[in-house]
C-alpha cells in the first residue's frame, strides 16, 4: 500500500510541536529537583503571643462625672472686673468677674440707713413708754389712796398701752428694714461670680467693659479637678456580659501602646444611639448602653494629663494589662 505524500508545510508544523513537547517534558523534569523534599517547615516563632480574649470592646471617651460647668453672671450689668484668664487654675470662693457694683452699694447704703432709722424709733419709743408706765402707775396708786383722779390714771394707763403698741409695729419695721438689708447686700453678691470649686478655666467669654445678663449665654467654661472617667458606648449585643467590677483595658486611639487599666464603675439602664460611630448607617441603627469606667490609679501624671473628649477603645475582661 502506497503512503500519502505529505505537504511540506505539514513536515514543518510537526517539527515545531515535537520542539514544544520536548520543551515541557524538560520544565516537568526540573521541578521535582526545584521542590523542597519535604514538608513544609512549621512555624518556629516561639515569641509571638496569643491574642488576649475580651468579653467586650468598645468605644468611649474621656470626661469627668458632671462634664464641664458653664457659669453665667446671675445678673444684668456691665463687667467692671474679669479676673482670670483661660488656662488659669482657680480655687473654690475666687473671684472670676464682676459686674459695675456702685446701683447695688448705694441700696446697701439706703438698707443700713432704713435700719437705724428703724432702731432709732424703736429706742425711742422704749423710752417713752418707760415713762408712760412710771406715770400710770403712780396716777394709780395716787387714786387709790384717794389723793389723785381715776380718771387721771385711766388715761395714763391708756397711753402707755398705745406706746406699747407703737413698739410693736417699730419692731416689725425694724425687722423689715432687717430683710431689706440683707436682700440688698445679696444682690451686691449677685453681682460677682465666684468659683463654685477648684478647677481649671477652659473658656472666657468676656472682657471689661461689656453687657452680659444671664440670658446672653456662659461667661466662663470650668474644667473641675476631679478624677477622670471613661464613658463607653457598650453595644446592645454585649451589655449583658459586661458587669460593675470588671477589669478593663483602656487603650488610646491612635496609640496602641499608650495604655490604662480601669474597672467598670455601672453600666446604663437605658439604650441610646451610637454618637461615637463614624458609619453613618452603623450610626442610625446601632443601640448602645453607656457604661462608665474608673482608672485604677486616678492620680498618675498620665491620667490626670488625659483631655477632656479624648477619644479611647475600651476592652472589657482583661485583668492586670500593663500600663504605658
Amino acid at each position: 500500500m502506497k503512503l500519502p505524500a505529505f505537504h511540506p508545510s505539514w513536515r514543518t508544523h510537526a517539527a515545531r510541536l515535537l520542539r514544544r513537547g520536548g520543551l515541557a517534558l524538560a520544565i516537568a523534569s526540573l521541578l521535582p529537583a526545584c521542590s523542597p523534599s519535604g514538608p513544609a517547615p512549621a512555624d518556629t516563632d516561639t515569641g509571638a503571643k496569643p491574642a488576649a480574649a475580651y468579653v467586650a470592646v468598645a468605644r468611649g471617651r474621656v470626661d469627668i462625672e458632671g462634664g464641664l460647668l458653664n457659669l453665667a453672671m446671675p445678673r444684668e450689668g456691665t463687667l467692671a472686673t474679669v479676673a482670670v484668664r483661660e488656662g488659669d487654675r482657680v480655687k473654690q470662693g475666687q473671684l472670676l468677674a464682676a459686674l459695675d457694683t456702685e446701683p447695688a452699694t448705694l441700696a446697701v447704703e439706703a438698707a443700713q440707713a432704713q435700719q437705724e432709722q428703724a432702731q432709732a424709733q424703736l429706742k425711742l419709743l422704749g423710752i417713752k413708754q418707760a415713762a408712760a408706765q412710771q406715770r400710770a402707775q403712780r396716777l394709780a396708786a395716787a387714786a387709790a389712796a384717794g389723793a389723785g383722779d381715776g380718771q387721771s390714771a385711766d388715761d395714763a394707763r391708756e397711753a402707755a398701752a398705745q406706746i406699747d403698741a407703737e413698739q410693736q409695729a417699730a419692731r416689725a419695721a425694724l425687722g423689715l428694714a432687717g430683710q431689706k438689708l440683707d436682700e440688698a447686700r445679696y444682690e451686691l453678691k449677685q453681682r460677682s461670680l465666684l468659683a463654685p470649686f477648684d478647677a481649671d478655666v477652659v473658656r472666657v467669654s468676656g472682657q471689661p467693659g461689656a453687657s452680659v445678663s444671664p440670658a446672653s449665654g456662659p461667661l466662663f467654661a470650668l474644667l473641675p479637678r476631679k478624677p477622670r472617667i471613661v464613658r463607653a458606648e457598650l453595644n446592645d449585643s454585649f451589655a449583658a456580659a459586661v458587669h460593675p467590677g470588671m477589669p478593663a483595658e483602656v487603650v488610646a486611639e491612635g496609640g496602641e501602646h499608650v495604655r490604662w487599666t480601669a474597672h467598670v464603675l455601672r453600666v446604663g439602664k437605658v439604650y441610646g444611639p451610637a454618637t461615637m460611630e463614624n458609619d453613618p448607617q452603623i450610626r442610625a441603627n446601632a443601640r448602645t448602653v453607656e457604661c462608665v469606667l474608673a482608672f485604677d490609679q486616678p492620680d498618675a501624671e498620665p491620667v490626670r494629663n488625659l483631655r477632656i473628649g479624648q477619644r479611647v477603645t475600651v476592652r472589657f475582661g482583661t485583668a492586670g494589662a500593663p500600663k504605658d
